[in-house]
């Protein structure tokens, strides 16, 4: 594994967000679309392969860690704006990381 130095890693910008909905992505196998809302940051629309793990329903006003900063990228089903972090092989067997109670949309990750 490659090392990165602090500098490094202070380019990437972490910020608190929550799902304000979870859409489904019918012709993905493992996609699902949220759009996050980042507080004054304002909103983004990520897809994230989490939809063997999660229930669209229970994504709703989920708290998440998002890659504010990545470059969007286009994708065959919309523009990706960002990550949200997550854990675990994969399938049904992936833990988005979330942030303890009293963090707020828009909170930097530091």
């Amino acid at each position: 594994m490659d090392e990165i130095n602090i500098q490094d890693f202070a380019k990437i910008d972490l910020r608190i967000a929550k799902v304000k909905q979870a859409l489904e992505v019918p012709e993905a196998d493992k996609l699902v679309q949220l759009v996050l809302d980042v507080g004054e940051l304002g909103e983004k629309k990520v897809f994230a392969g989490i939809k063997k793990a999660y229930k669209l329903d229970d994504l709703n006003d989920k708290l998440v860690v998002l890659v504010n900063n990545l470059a969007p990228r286009e994708m065959s089903f919309g523009l990706s704006e960002g990550m949200i972090l997550a854990a675990g092989p994969g399938g049904e067997e992936i833990f988005m990381v979330s942030p303890d109670d009293g963090a707020k949309p828009g909170m930097r990750v530091k």
